[in-house]
């Protein structure tokens, strides 16, 4: 069983069920059944996702002394994943709002609330980091000091810098220069995903790169081998809400990855896992076990990977 250190974001997600967009004005409106509430965030996705895999994850996260810190502490319990690391020192737990269609658009709204100003101890990360494989470490503040602290214990660092523009990012560039496992979305690239992802294997040297493409998969890009090519999408229920797509790819490709070291295998189940994921309402839920993923995936592996543009 890997041991997997997870260090990012939990809020309350309320995801709200809409007709059309844009929303059409109406004073009030009763979508039965299509609202709701529970956990979420980065961090709390992967490790709900990486648990349910199978996955021994010490997750690190910041909640609030509010009612939203007491749900949160019992949603950790319910899911099986140890709460000892998820501090209450916020006045306030981070919120988020999601609307969304029936064809799988949505809008995201976050309140990190102070979040981004607090510090995690550094004590507590260290100790956790000591019994781990592999350090996710999500691009939120309290993570920067950590990069170094990860990168000195020699542990792999995976990270996800989501949309992204600019090789000089000013919030971002830290995490792509540590990073061992670097994720990213392609809606803000300014180029091609293939010359995106070899600038930036040119300017820090990244391992391994994936660049989700959304409805058409994703790219992998490996420097050992030169290899940068996409990887299809595939379909294995109907959508019901992309939120969480990412994190489901990047969760998946991550086991795999801790268990063989073989970044082709892990794209490829990770795609399975991600088409899976969107079927179900939450960012959180949908997640495969490890036996369901490896008999789900079993018609899509070794497919040929799509031609470049």
């Amino acid at each position: 069983m890997t041991q997997i250190l997870v260090s990012g974001l939990i809020n309350i997600e309320t995801t709200l069920r809409v007709e059309e967009f844009p929303v059409t004005y109406a004073p009030v409106r009763y979508p039965f059944w299509g609202v709701r509430s529970t956990a979420s965030g980065v961090g709390y996705n992967l490790a709900k996702a990486l648990t349910t895999l199978g996955d021994k994850v010490r997750f690190l996260s910041l909640v609030g002394t509010d009612m939203w810190g007491s749900m949160v502490q019992r949603i950790l319990a319910e899911a099986n994943i140890p709460r000892v690391d998820v501090l209450p020192q916020l006045r306030e737990t981070a919120q988020s709002v999601i609307i969304y269609n029936d064809e799988g658009k949505r809008m995201i709204h976050v309140d990190l609330k102070d979040i981004q100003e607090q510090a995690y101890p550094a004590d507590r990360f260290n100790a956790a980091l000591s019994r781990c494989e592999l350090a996710i470490l999500c691009n939120v503040n309290w993570n920067r000091p950590f990069l170094a602290h990860a990168a000195q214990a020699g542990k792999p660092i995976a990270t996800d810098v989501h949309t992204i523009s600019s090789l000089d990012d000013p919030y971002n560039g830290d995490f792509m220069a540590a990073a061992t496992i670097l994720f990213m979305s392609d809606e803000q690239l300014p180029c091609a995903p293939e010359e995106w992802a070899r600038r930036v294997q040119n300017r820090y040297g990244t391992p391994i790169i994936v660049i989700g493409l959304g409805r058409a998969g994703a790219l992998l890009a490996v420097k050992a081998d030169n290899f940068r090519e996409r990887i299809a999408a595939v379909q294995t229920r109907p959508v019901v809400n992309t939120i969480g797509a990412g994190d489901a790819l990047f969760s998946a490709f991550n086991h795999i990855y801790a268990q063989t070291a073989d970044p082709y295998q892990a794209i490829q189940h990770a795609v399975v896992f991600a088409s899976y994921k969107i079927g179900t309402t939450g960012a959180a839920e949908g997640f495969l076990t490890a036996p369901e993923l490896l008999e789900l995936a079993r018609p899509f592996l070794n497919r040929p990977t799509t031609n470049r543009p």
